[in-house]
């Protein structure tokens, strides 16, 4: 039996630590995933050892929380490692499907969840195609999620025997648009526009004694209330909220007060920094405000410099039909201001649209027209690895007439139901269909499986039944929901004060249907953790996005260009 050498080192560590350890030390041993009997059996056979035992338990936690409704299984080259990779590279292949699968089970085995796992099937299994490795890929994480599943049933105490929620597992082929397109919230653009490392920011404040200005790192997380309130917002939306917060501040505080007229009407950064210094007792609320207007403010810069209004006009009118090629043409044409990455998602947002202009060299000369250079080409033609409607038969000629006929070629439908007050907030990822479609126990019949039908008591929510009603009967098997306290409501008056983020909470689940969990291999982005917050209120049923990174656009484009274009042809599936 091959055991995992993590495991094996802890075990020889925590022999060897207690070896050497007076008789008086106690060890205290906690496994993130499940640890073999036999190796148990090594610390019981050591009669010296076993009385010093602590404890020594399971607590399967093998996966990385990004938010209070969001995690990570860190593979962050799932891309290269499971959708295009040489022969050479097949263990890596297996290997990154039995990890990942062993750590999405700890999600359900940790929260006391058995799901029922829906999975994206592969379109090309039929007599004429050949089936991919990267085809099978949802089918053999739902396999191994539903392996594991299975054991747990008999070997985790309390843990449920019929389903209390759902699971639904998808890849990134399933929207190719999100990881690039520009996202105006301010969480996306602040990890988009302003080269963080993972939520920490670093920004200069001036020193206690004012004579030099220090560099601070802060953390934006649900810890600061500003940012979770403003997170999901409009950029605008953000920014004006930020002003009315610092003026409503100002005027209820006659030292503030003094503080901007001192500064001539208009508070700078540096002069929020300044009132820090002279209001010691609002230091910790001050500091808040003045990051994010800070943040707010260079967001603003860069959109302004960049052109991203322009870019992101001209990204969504491709993406919801109300421009093609010629307006792009036009766009390389006349937009020199444009940055070259800029340029470059654009033309990876038609080639996702598009993919039958790259199959011959229409698509090279558009790079050209851009100022492209042949490494930024890699990710365009990767991004093909991905797609899953380029396996056409001869007959797809139809389809490309077809096309040129519709006065409105739309690669997503506008959504009528949904107005926003901000310009720029058309789009949405696919992923937010899905969800609802999942709730309403509508999803495809032909694009999507189920690894295992419900039990008798399992209850799908019928479409016609409204938001408010639906309850969960997964309720009746315990008194309270395990797992912290995902997906709860967030409101703020004034974003600061200790109780604004509680004010408007609700701890009562009972409310709240069964869970939906997504698990997007390859990626997830800022727009579909927004889309899980968002859902949650709106279904009342608490959405969690799980992935096996979360990546921003900089990083999708560089995991593509890490990939390999060559087409997978193993025949030996193994599913």
């Amino acid at each position: 039996m091959n055991y995992h050498p993590h495991l094996l080192c802890t075990v020889a560590f925590v022999v060897n630590l207690l070896t050497h350890c007076c008789s008086c030390c106690r060890a205290y041993v906690f496994f993130s995933s499940p640890i073999q009997k036999d190796l148990v059996a090594q610390i019981k056979r050591d009669s010296s050892i076993l009385p010093r035992i602590g404890a020594l338990s399971e607590m399967n936690l093998e996966y990385f929380p990004i938010d209070s409704q969001g995690f990570i299984t860190d593979h962050e080259r799932a891309l290269e490692e499971l959708f295009c990779e040489s022969a050479e590279g097949f263990n890596k292949y297996n290997a990154c499907l039995n990890a990942m699968a062993t750590r999405i089970s700890t999600v359900f085995a940790s929260m006391r969840e058995f799901p029922r796992v829906h999975y994206r099937i592969a379109k090309t299994i039929d007599a004429s195609t050949m089936t991919t490795l990267r085809d099978m890929v949802p089918t053999k994480i739902a396999a191994g999620v539903w392996n594991y599943l299975s054991k747990y049933k008999t070997s985790i105490p309390e843990f449920p025997q019929t389903e209390t929620c759902e699971l639904l597992i998808v890849d990134r082929s399933v929207d190719q648009i999100a990881p690039i397109i520009h996202e105006w919230t301010y969480d996306a653009m602040c990890h988009d526009l302003l080269c963080m490392d993972g939520n920490k920011y670093v920004h200069e404040v001036s020193s206690k004694n004012g004579s030099a200005s220090e560099k601070k790192e802060v953390l934006l997380e649900d810890h600061d209330p500003v940012w979770l309130e403003l997170r999901h917002s409009h950029i605008a939306d953000a920014s004006e909220r930020l002003h009315d917060k610092m003026t409503h501040f100002v005027s209820k505080n006659k030292a503030a007060q003094l503080q901007q007229a001192r500064a001539g009407g208009e508070l700078s950064t540096r002069d929020l920094q300044k009132m820090v210094q002279a209001l010691p007792q609002y230091t910790d609320q001050i500091d808040k405000l003045s990051l994010h207007v800070e943040i707010a403010g260079k967001l603003n810069v860069i959109i302004r410099e960049q052109c991203l209004r322009d870019v992101g006009q001209l990204e969504q009118d491709l993406v919801f039909g109300d421009a093609g090629t010629k307006e792009l043409i036009n766009f390389f044409r006349t937009q020199l201001g444009v940055s070259r990455e800029n340029k470059l998602r654009l033309l990876m947002i038609y080639a996702a649209i598009n993919p039958e202009k790259f199959e011959s060299d229409k698509g090279t000369k558009m790079m050209q027209l851009a100022g492209l250079s042949a490494d930024d080409m890699i990710a365009v033609t990767n991004m093909r690895c991905l797609c899953t409607d380029t396996k056409k038969s001869s007959g797809g000629g139809f389809t490309l007439k077809f096309d040129v006929q519709k006065k409105k070629h739309a690669h997503r439908k506008e959504r009528t139901t949904e107005q926003s007050a901000w310009a720029l907030s058309r789009f949405y990822p696919v992923l937010e269909e899905l969800i609802e479609q999942l709730s309403k126990g509508e999803l495809p019949k032909d694009e999507y499986n189920c690894m295992n039908d419900p039990s008798p008591s399992f209850h799908v929510v019928p479409t016609t039944t409204s938001t408010s009603a639906r309850t969960s009967p997964a309720h009746s098997m315990r008194s309270r929901r395990t797992g912290g306290s995902w997906a709860r409501p967030r409101g703020s008056d004034d974003g600061y004060s200790s109780d604004s983020v509680l004010k408007h909470a609700s701890s009562d689940f009972q409310k709240h249907g069964q869970r939906i969990f997504v698990f997007v291999i390859g990626g997830a982005t800022r727009s579909e953790l927004r889309a899980a917050h968002k859902l949650s209120s709106k279904l009342k049923r608490e959405v969690i996005l799980g992935s096996s990174s979360l990546d921003d656009p900089l990083q999708f484009i560089t995991k593509l260009k890490m990939m390999s274009a060559e087409e997978l042809t193993l025949d030996d599936l193994h599913i």
